[in-house]
Formats: structure tokens, C-alpha cells, sequence
């Protein structure tokens, strides 16, 4: 695909912000632009996000556990815990999807060999295929999305963007 030439046609932020420029010219709206075409942008990467993995018969928060424990490496095995926190879930949160990755056949839970107390959640063999094929279906859905830049424009929003969100993590370092 061509990437869109420069400038960038007008999107409905520039609406917001030429509505707020004519009735309080004296505010800078650069924060408002960034951020509202953020969210506009997440909005619709997570619809098609969601669409992509429902093909597989899981949401995005069930792949994301899945990719999680794909990402841990063999065996493929982590705790409630490290999952919810990886995540950034809660326990209940977590439990609910859990719960329905194991009545599908994805993962299962099995008692922590090292702590009687604690369980583990390892990713099964069908689990495993799933998450490797909608893993790519997903990044499909993105690279399309980011046709829209060059690569070196992507190479650079993705720095801004790390940037920005350093600045902004209350978790950072």
C-alpha cells in the first residue's frame, strides 16, 4: 500500500479542535490532538484486534493470556500471580478467563510442584497452536494498520510513543 502523502487529510480531532479553537482561541489544544487521535486509535485497533482473535474463538484478553505464557518460554508455565501481574489484571479478573481458556482445552491448572499452596497455569498443545497462529492473524492486523506511515515514520512513532509513555508510567523506574 501507499502510504498517505503529507499533509494528512483532516480526521474528526481536527473537527474538536477547530470547534474549540472558534470558542476559546486562547487554549493550546496540542495535548487534546495527541491524545484524542491515541484513543480514537486504540479504539479501533482493539476492535480489530478483537475480530482477528474471535476467528480463533478467544477475546483479546484471552489471547493475552495465552501470549503470555507462549512468551514465558518451555514449559510454557507460570503462576496466577505472574500471569495477573503481566497482565496488569486483577486475581478476580484472571480467574474468570482462566476459567474459560481451561473449559476450552487451552491451558490447565495444576498444583505448584514447589508450593502445595500455590497452583500453576500451563499453556496445553492446542493452546499452543492456537496462540501461534493468531499471534500472526494479529500482527497482520497491525503491519496493515501501520501501512498508513513509511518505515521509517513507524520506527519513529514507536520512539515517540516510548518516550511518551515513559514520561507518563507511574511504574517506570
Amino acid at each position: 500500500m501507499t502510504p498517505h502523502p503529507d499533509p494528512s487529510p483532516a480526521d474528526p480531532v481536527d473537527a474538536i479542535v477547530g470547534q474549540w479553537a472558534a470558542v476559546r482561541p486562547d487554549l493550546d489544544t496540542r495535548a487534546m490532538e495527541v491524545f484524542g487521535r491515541i484513543h480514537r486509535l486504540s479504539r479501533t485497533m482493539d476492535d480489530r484486534m478483537e475480530k482477528a482473535y474471535a476467528r480463533f474463538g478467544v477475546s483479546r484478553g484471552e489471547f493475552d493470556v495465552l501470549a503470555a505464557l507462549r512468551r514465558s518460554g518451555e514449559p510454557y508455565t507460570l503462576s496466577p500471580r505472574r500471569l495477573s501481574a503481566a497482565l496488569m489484571l486483577t486475581t478476580g479478573g484472571m480467574t474468570g478467563r482462566l476459567d474459560k481458556l481451561e473449559r476450552a482445552g487451552l491451558l490447565r491448572r495444576s498444583p505448584d510442584p514447589h508450593d502445595r499452596r500455590a497452583l500453576q497455569v500451563t499453556l496445553t498443545e492446542q493452546g499452543l497452536h492456537l496462540v501461534e497462529e493468531a499471534l500472526g492473524t494479529g500482527l497482520s492486523v497491525q503491519t496493515e494498520a501501520l501501512t498508513a506511515l513509511t518505515p521509517d515514520q513507524g520506527d519513529q512513532l514507536a520512539d515517540l510513543l516510548r518516550k511518551l509513555l515513559a514520561g507518563t508510567d507511574e511504574d517506570q523506574p
